[in-house]
Formats: C-alpha cells, sequence, structure tokens
C-alpha cells in the first residue's frame, strides 16, 4: 500500500492517512459584535467538505489567541466560550468523518490589523472602524506599510504566553485533538525567532537561545493543558531567505531548535518557508520546501511534515519514499479538490472513509 495512505500515530492518536490539510485562512468570521471571530457556516462547509474527501488531519486555519491577535478583523478566534461552540460544531462533523481536528493557535504580532487579501490587504490604521495597534518584539514595521509595531514589555509577553495556554485549554474544550503553534510566516513567534525582527537586548533578544526564549516557553505553557496522549506541532519557516551575512533567521537555526522544540514536548515540526519575518519573496516551485523539513528530518530525531506547491500524489509518495517526511501538508490542491484524497487513493489502489451517502461513486 502506498505511504500516503498508512495511518500516523503520535503520542496516543493515530491518524488515518499521510494527506493532511494545511492552514489556511479564509478571512470569513464575523468583524465585529458578540460574534467577532466566530466560526459559521463557511467554515463549517468549507473543513466538512475537505473531511468528506477523505483528508486524515485537518488544521484549521490560524485562530488567534487574543483580539490583537488577529492578522485580519475576519479572523477566527479562540479567546472566548462562544467562539468554542462555533468551533465544537466544526471538530464534531470532522471527527464524524473519520478526519482528526487539529488547530493553529497564532498570534500575528506585528502583522496585525490587515485587511483581507481581496481588498489587497492593506494595513488599517490604529484608530480607524476595524483597526487597532500591532504588537512586536521590537518596534519595526513589517514593511513600509505596515504600521510600526508597540515593543512589548516583559510583562505583556508574559500575558500572551498565557493567552496562549487559555487557548490551548478552549481548543481541548472545542474537541480538538491536534494543536499546533504558529512559530511561522513572520508571526509573532517567528518575529522572536528571527534577528531580522527582534532588536531587543533583553533576555528576550540577541542570542539564539534569547530569541527561541518565548516560543519555549509558549510550547511549555500548551503543554502544561494540553492532554499527554494528544500531539503537539510547530509551524516553522525553516529561513527568511535573506543574504548570508545579514541577521535573520536561517535553517541552521531551524536545524538547532527542533531537538529543543522535541525536549519541550513539540512531536511534529511542520516545516515552511512562505511568509518569513523579513518579508522577502521567496523562488517558488513545486516543492521548494521540501529541503528544509528532509534536513531537518536527517540531522535530527524530531518528525516533520513537508508543505509547499505538493500538487500530486505521486509527488507526496516521493516525498514520503525518499525519507523526506513523515506525512504531507496539501494546501491549494486542497481548496481546488476538497476529495483530492479520495481521488488519490483510487489511483493507487489504497482506500480512504467514504460517507455512506458517496457509496455509490466509489
Amino acid at each position: 500500500m502506498s505511504a500516503l495512505f498508512e495511518p500516523y500515530t503520535l503520542r496516543s492518536l493515530t491518524i488515518p492517512n499521510r494527506i493532511w490539510m494545511a492552514p489556511m485562512c479564509q478571512y470569513s468570521a464575523e468583524t465585529s459584535g458578540p460574534g467577532t471571530g466566530v466560526a459559521g457556516d463557511w467554515h463549517l462547509a468549507h473543513y466538512g467538505a475537505r473531511a468528506t474527501g477523505g483528508t486524515g488531519l485537518i488544521l484549521l486555519e490560524a485562530t488567534a489567541v487574543s483580539p490583537e491577535g488577529r492578522i485580519s478583523p475576519a479572523d477566527l478566534g479562540i479567546w472566548n466560550d462562544r467562539q468554542v461552540e462555533g468551533l465544537r460544531r466544526i471538530t464534531g462533523f470532522l471527527k464524524a468523518q473519520g478526519t482528526v481536528p487539529g488547530i493553529q493557535l497564532a498570534h500575528a504580532g506585528r502583522k496585525a490589523s490587515t485587511d483581507v487579501p481581496w481588498r489587497r490587504g492593506t494595513p488599517l490604521a490604529p484608530g480607524s472602524e476595524l483597526g487597532w495597534q500591532p504588537l512586536g518584539p521590537s518596534p519595526v514595521a513589517f514593511d513600509e506599510r505596515h504600521t510600526v509595531p508597540t515593543e512589548l514589555t516583559v510583562d505583556q509577553i508574559q500575558e500572551i504566553v498565557g493567552q496562549f495556554a487559555d487557548a490551548a485549554r478552549r481548543a481541548l474544550d472545542a474537541g480538538f485533538e491536534v494543536a499546533e503553534v504558529h512559530g511561522a510566516h513572520g508571526y509573532l513567534i517567528g518575529e522572536f525567532l528571527s534577528a531580522h525582527s527582534n532588536r531587543r537586548t533583553d533576555a528576550y533578544g540577541g542570542s539564539f537561545e534569547n530569541r527561541a526564549r518565548f516560543a519555549l516557553e509558549v510550547v511549555d505553557a500548551i503543554r502544561a493543558v494540553w492532554p499527554d496522549g494528544l500531539p503537539l506541532l510547530f509551524r516553522i519557516s525553516a529561513t527568511d531567505w535573506l543574504d548570508e551575512g545579514v541577521p535573520g533567521w536561517t535553517a541552521d537555526d531551524t536545524v538547532r531548535l527542533a531537538p529543543l522544540l522535541q525536549e519541550h514536548g513539540v512531536d511534529l515540526l511542520d516545516v515552511s518557508t512562505g511568509g518569513n519575518a523579513a518579508g522577502v519573496r521567496i523562488p517558488v516551485e513545486p516543492g521548494y520546501q521540501v529541503p528544509f523539513a528532509a534536513r531537518v528530518k536527517a540531522e535530527t530525531s524530531l518528525p516533520v511534515a513537508a508543505v509547499g506547491l505538493i500538487t500530486d500524489a505521486a509527488q507526496a509518495q516521493k516525498v514520503l519514499d525518499n525519507g523526506e517526511a513523515d506525512a504531507v501538508l496539501f494546501g491549494r490542491e486542497l481548496l481546488r479538490n476538497p476529495s483530492f484524497a479520495r481521488l488519490a487513493a483510487r489511483e493507487s489502489g489504497a482506500e480512504v472513509r467514504v460517507p455512506d451517502q458517496y457509496l455509490r461513486s466509489v
């Protein structure tokens, strides 16, 4: 049988196959009032379709641990109990289809207060109708369009660590079985990791150990409330794609961080590079991020998932056969084809769970 369709076990949780859905923001939650950040019909239909299509693990989009942690006003949130109710509706449906529900817990940091992409992702000014003041490790704007963030105090850093822990408790209450820390794509944790965006001179800046401190504290806080039997993932941008000698996050740093994350209770590293802390445009081609995952897998004992323009089953199977990753995360292909897993299984002579209502189409 194709390794893509073999179960994969992390701690006491078994995921039915290695076709996993990467977190992709939908920017479809209400933006004001009591429904702010609450998952609605769009989210249920969107994620439900991929579950009925046979996807083994679905990682919900970046879900903000606080109102200030949203990248846009239309982000999902998990800072109150009403949001939990909306998410529970989704996890219940995913589990009924045999899919494992996961959630990515996030704080957007200095990239926060940005409009949705189909309105060009324009930064929203603090004090405007839907805008607010972004926060960051240092008062360095993401780019010339974005607001200069307020530098976090140590007390504020600890408050955000607590918000991640509270979000994990709510995620468990909402029925999620996998939690992922968003340490990638220029969000807050990635901003602390990268010397490009972190100019601090205190215990959270300067040396590699200091820049990694916030990430490890967040992992510790979540692991303290997340059940021992359930896995914790960490998504990272493996490099800032900066020229040699320019301060920033590198692939060497990622390999150095991986065993520390594992020591603190992370079970798998989700290796990306897009949306890095430096905002550098990267050379995009099929499988362009796989070598970074492969290096972590080769040089550490931490399991990894690969992502990045992987669009067909043969390509994904090659990644697994080559030992470059333990699972594959699909993004845009699952947007185009919600039933990708079921169709790939049929082509491979494998099987995934098919809803009773669809049995006649198998």
